[in-house]
């Protein structure tokens, strides 16, 4: 397929794509776990990703590789998917997605395409799609866009409602200052934010918007400032984007120190902080930025390497407040005042009658039920079913629960698959073999399913 790369100006509304066909990766392989059955068209996949190492031997920095194997596969502990195996330094199995490092990967709902940002590197920001054929079949399709004019080369970036991606953007914190040493008068620590949102049926940047981070007067002078924002979500209504932010603040009203270069460094203050944010705009117009604010917690809820807020089946959204230093509440913005519900707040400490979880990957299932995958005090990784109506949780047991490697690939973890009332995870234990585990959200019952081999460096990172 000829490359087509989209230089997009800043505030460019709308570029057309259209089809100019495909190719395929030169190293699809099925895996050597025997004859696979012939399918028929239209079957319902399940991709697993896996990360792999650098050539440094870095863990997971080398990028991602995706297979595709069927429902009846999944449930299978016969069946193996070995996404790492090598012939001398060739893959063998599987499909390599595009990226430098490791992928962030998004998909359709029925399983049929896969969508991808490259993250770093020489093409990092170029969009990428991918047709879902089965084992390593993946058919690169339509255009490759690149964002990276408006998301940098290491986009945030997410499928923010079906068919409809959402890419941001915060730039450096500055500090605003006046005076000389030693009288320094403090001003604010600003930075921009850029958005970007995709038609992923027709591969096209249909708008975009750059603004100053919306701080109030008042939250600049006490010192403010948001770092990481990610994880973008429109509610039920589409008429609003929710954007997870990282918040920082330090104390204006505290001598500063000075640094290396004579620059006045005001000292941290994170302690203060009055509570969760969110980012608002509305949508499509990408217009009137502003700021909600929850003060039942003030964990960051910008998420890590997966989404942390969904739309539920009430038309509510459900936001778990982690990053990747851990957290372990979950709120709920309204969708009547497209604000925090000052009523609503899930602790899983609380419902699971224990302390120290840490949600690593959190996914909304339907009807009220979602599935939290949690570190705790106890080394290892775990699996929670949780009823977001009843704030109950009911900890599912896994075999490899104990492995202290757990702690370092569900903090990896990208993506929890669904298919009705199942839930797909792949979970191995950072460098080790593990299995796919099933979970059924109405009857609570959880089965191991497929091997999955893992190698040196190497772990899986989600099911779609």
């Amino acid at each position: 397929m000829k490359k087509n790369l989209f230089r997009i100006a800043l505030f460019s509304t709308v570029i057309t794509a259209l089809s100019l066909g495909s190719c395929s990766n030169d190293d699809n392989n099925n895996d050597d776990s025997g004859t696979t059955p012939p399918v028929e068209e239209g079957t319902r996949w399940i991709s697993l990703t896996g990360s792999f190492p650098d050539a440094d031997g870095t863990a997971g920095n080398g990028g991602t590789r995706t297979y595709a194997i069927t429902p009846e596969n999944a449930a299978n502990q016969n069946y193996e998917v070995d996404l790492f195996k090598l012939d001398g330094a060739k893959y063998v199995n599987g499909f390599a997605l595009k990226s430098s490092r490791t992928a962030r990967v998004q998909a359709s709902e029925d399983g049929h395409f896969l969508y991808n940002i490259q993250y770093t590197g020489t093409e990092g920001g170029v969009f990428n799609k991918y047709k879902v054929s089965g084992e390593g079949k993946y058919e690169e399709v339509g255009f490759e866009l690149n964002t990276a004019s408006i998301l940098g080369t290491s986009p945030r970036w997410v499928k923010a409602a079906e068919g409809i991606g959402v890419g941001v953007f915060s730039s450096t914190v500055t500090t605003a200052y006046t005076g000389t040493a030693p009288n320094f008068t403090y001003g604010n620590r600003d930075c921009e934010v850029k958005i970007a949102v995709l038609d992923l049926n027709n591969t096209s940047i249909t708008n975009t918007a750059v603004f100053n981070f919306p701080w109030s007067d008042a939250e600049r002078a006490a010192g403010y400032s948001v770092g990481r924002i990610d994880v973008p979500v429109l509610n039920a209504a589409k008429n609003k984007l929710y954007i997870g932010c990282n918040v920082g603040k330090v104390d204006p009203t505290k001598a500063p120190t000075i640094d290396a270069n004579g620059i006045p460094v005001w000292p941290n203050d994170a302690a203060n902080i009055n509570g969760t944010k969110t980012l608002v705009v509305d949508y499509p117009l990408l217009k009137n930025p502003k700021i909600i604010t929850s003060t039942l917690t003030k964990v960051n809820n910008h998420g890590y390497r997966t989404m942390t807020q969904y739309v539920g089946t009430d038309g509510h959204l459900y936001q778990a407040v982690f990053s990747n230093s851990g957290g372990f509440e979950i709120l709920r913005i309204s969708k009547t005042t497209n604000d925090y519900d000052p009523s609503y707040y899930f602790n899983l400490n609380t419902a699971l009658s224990i302390t120290g979880t840490n949600i690593k990957a959190f996914k909304y299932i339907k009807d009220g039920l979602a599935v939290a995958l949690y570190t705790s005090s106890t080394p290892g990784g775990y699996v929670a079913l949780i009823d977001l109506n009843a704030k109950t949780a009911t900890k599912l047991t896994t075999e490899i629960e104990t492995e202290a490697g757990l702690s370092t690939t569900l903090g990896q973890f990208q993506n929890i698959g669904v298919i009705g009332d199942n839930v797909y995870l792949p979970l191995t234990p950072a460098g080790k073999d593990g299995n796919i585990y099933i979970v059924n959200v109405k009857t609570k019952a959880i089965t191991k399913g497929a091997k999955l081999k893992a190698a040196s460096g190497s772990f899986y990172l989600g099911a779609y």
